[in-house]
């Protein structure tokens, strides 16, 4: 039984990135571990672990909510990347 933890920033993905990559994530691990056998779902676990920016530092800096924004786009209270 396979268990993938992903760690984020906080920010980065919205509602609909995050589902994707768990649904990519497990996908590849029925298709791989699985050998394509579809029953072998049920046994997949994916978790997706986001931490604050202040948590986290890339080459001496830590982001913050506002760079992110910047970078990736603001996260409506929807969930979704305007």
């Amino acid at each position: 039984m396979p268990h993938v933890i992903i760690q984020t920033v906080k920010g980065i993905l919205d509602n609909e990135q995050k589902k994707q990559l768990l649904e990519k994530i497990t996908d590849v691990l029925v298709e791989v571990e699985g050998k394509g056998n579809p029953a072998f779902r049920k046994e997949v676990w994916v978790r997706l672990d986001e931490q604050e920016p202040n948590h986290w530092m890339r080459g001496g800096v830590t982001p913050t909510a506002e760079r992110i924004s910047e970078i990736f786009g603001k996260i409506g209270p929807d969930g979704i990347r305007k």
